[in-house]
């Protein structure tokens, strides 16, 4: 009898990044560990999430054109996965000008501000929401706990003393 070829493994977090930016040095793979952190924090075995790193200059144009707002944002996310399907598919773009700016006005790493934005998008994508007060203070206590999960400090959303954006 002969035996079929067994099919290719698949793994069962599979992430791409693309790095369109020259504001933030960061390495894909480290973009990588966040993703499959986050993710594990938050249960999710099978998923295929795609993280593009741009400025703000485009990401002001996907604003524009997703959401007719055409100010620069943090990050977007583009769900690709409904609730009912087994894997969890989305894509994120992130702004790694807002990530400098932003870090700067709250004084920590900017590679640390662009995590921050990964964690929240895809928290986002696992159904998490920061429209109302309460769904936002769940939110973003949330993000706190997978920051520290992914061996990365809090967000501080004070503005530090002395410091302007």
């Amino acid at each position: 009898m002969a035996r079929r070829p067994a099919e290719p493994r698949r793994e069962a977090v599979t992430v791409s990044v693309v790095n369109r930016q020259r504001r933030i040095r960061v390495a894909a793979s480290w973009i990588v560990r966040i993703v499959r952190g986050t993710l594990a924090a938050e249960r999710v075995a099978l998923a295929e999430i795609g993280v593009t790193l741009v400025d703000d200059r485009r990401i002001a144009r996907l604003h524009a054109e997703w959401f007719d707002d055409p100010t620069a944002t943090d990050v977007i996310t583009f769900p690709l996965s409904g609730a009912a399907d087994p894997v969890l598919a989305g894509d994120l773009v992130v702004s790694a000008e807002t990530a400098r700016r932003r870090a700067r006005e709250f004084g920590w790493a900017p590679r640390h501000e662009l995590a921050y934005y990964v964690v929240h998008g895809l928290l986002h994508l696992t159904g998490h929401d920061d429209t109302q007060p309460a769904a936002r203070r769940t939110m973003r206590a949330r993000e706190r706990s997978v920051m520290r999960a992914v061996g990365l400090p809090p967000p501080p959303r004070r503005p530090t003393p002395g410091r302007h954006a």
